[in-house]
């Protein structure tokens, strides 16, 4: 039995200030470590609160190098047992790697073990479900007192594992010591060993984290059963509860999920793609002297949007571009950066800023921009879908990705306009359409390009 007190909450910039093993051999204690640990660093004043492990406690208590090698020969050859093992485990298995120890150790947690062997309890943190029990359990968050109630805890539990929880969690196939302590194992069964999307759900419900993968039985497991240290670990051991899914044709549609649920959702444990989008658009008007105006501006209501775009200088590029392409006015388009109407202006502008050019021939060129503008390409991505009676299909239109969903393989779709009616509508975010067209690029064979919307 372990238990540690650290500096915080995950292994990788964290360290451990006190740490006692229990060494049980089934049925008594047959061996007591317990030390202070120098953790070389400062103590948070929150943490010393609840710990009550000061500063000047652990000043001169060995560090942790210094008691390494004594760790390392008690606890190896030995199950590791622990309440919410993954913790301790890991910055133990972190410690000791640093210092030259390769430990691996079967691991049990105590939590996930009385959740099957002492069900319907409310709450299965270490002190309320001692009290629940009538264990004992004296100085709360402190290395002793705690390995003290996991240690009279783990032997409740053996006496009553008349299922054999306890030598089903140490087979090697067994996922209960890699998960973390509040999921219950038949959600990871329930994750098939196919493309999708995985949503990690806190204790009410909420969804902290949206990932996607080819593989999502593999990719999950991946979150738990390494050795990392890092924050995000350490979060998902602490705060995920359950875990959803959702099947996805292929791995494109799972990316494609991801960013929008990502958007859709925001995650609290998701770093990628947290990102406020300010679109921006092509706008059009006509002025007080009949001329049709073009400029670039935020996406709002006031204004009729040609075309828009995620970012500025994708918008003000377009524009420049239409200028060029249609001998527009650089002026009337608002383009009045110093350099480029030095060198443009009197080359395109054939007199429509000063009311010589008339309004009907320009507003004519301007016309021929917008229909360009406009007809941006559509196409759908036709794949695999989840079962062999349908295909998967991802609808941009227009430029800009529409949504997706699944046509039955005995359908022939003619026209466009019915791939709408089929698929999901989505919100379309950059990330998104900047991953369609490029997928497209890479695989034209898996295209259906639409002609004018035909």
């Amino acid at each position: 039995m372990v238990d540690i007190e650290t500096t915080g909450s995950y292994a990788a910039a964290n360290g451990i200030t006190e740490i006692c093993i229990l060494v049980f051999d089934g049925e008594k204690i047959v061996q007591r470590y317990e030390t202070l640990i120098n953790p070389l660093h400062r103590i948070p004043p929150y943490i010393q609160a609840m710990t009550g492990i000061t500063n000047e406690m652990v000043a001169e208590a060995p560090v942790f190098e210094d008691v390494a090698e004594e760790i390392f020969e008690i606890l190896k050859d030995k199950i590791f047992v622990a309440h919410n093992v993954n913790f301790d485990y890991s910055f133990i298995h972190s410690q000791l790697r640093h210092f030259g120890y390769e430990y691996d150790a079967h691991k049990l947690c105590t939590v996930r073990l009385s959740r099957k062997i002492l069900p319907g309890h409310q709450s299965y943190s270490l002190g309320k479900l001692c009290y629940a029990l009538g264990i004992k359990h004296i100085n709360h968050h402190r290395a002793g007192g705690d390995t003290d109630a996991t240690a009279a805890l783990f032997q409740m539990l053996l006496a009553n594992d008349s299922d054999g929880h306890i030598i089903k969690s140490l087979k090697r196939t067994s996922k209960e010591h890699v998960l973390p302590p509040n999921v219950p194992k038949t959600d990871f069964e329930k994750l098939p060993y196919t493309a999708g999307v995985y949503y990690f759900h806190d204790e009410k419900g909420k969804v902290v984290y949206v990932g996607k993968a080819k593989n999502m039985r593999y990719r999950v497991s991946s979150h738990f059963s390494n050795n990392a240290t890092t924050r995000q670990k350490q979060n998902f051991m602490r705060y995920v509860h359950r875990i959803s899914f959702e099947e996805c044709g292929t791995e494109l549609m799972a990316a494609v999920k991801e960013s929008s649920e990502i958007k859709r959702l925001w995650p609290k444990f998701n770093a990628a793609q947290k990102r406020r989008e300010d679109v921006y658009g092509i706008i059009c008007y006509h002025d007080q002297n009949g001329y049709l105006r073009l400029a670039v501006d935020k996406v709002n209501s006031r204004y009729e949007i040609v075309s828009s775009f995620h970012h500025l200088e994708n918008a003000n590029a377009a524009l420049r571009q239409l200028v060029h392409e249609f001998d527009l006015c650089p002026r009337m388009c608002f383009i009045n950066e110093k350099l480029y109407e030095e060198k443009l202006h009197a080359i395109l502008c054939k007199g429509a800023c000063d009311k010589k050019e008339p309004e009907i021939g320009y507003n004519a060129r301007v016309a021929k921009a917008l229909e360009k503008l406009r007809n941006l390409p559509s196409f759908a991505i036709i794949d695999n879908g989840i079962t062999r009676e349908e295909h998967s299909c991802i609808l941009v239109w227009q430029g800009k990705f529409y949504g997706m969903g699944f046509i039955p393989t005995d359908i022939t779709v003619e026209h466009a306009e019915t791939f709408k009616d089929l698929v999901t509508p989505y919100k379309e975010n950059s990330v998104i359409t900047n991953m369609l067209f490029n997928y497209a690029k890479r695989y034209p064979a898996k295209v259906k390009l639409f002609v004018n919307g035909e």
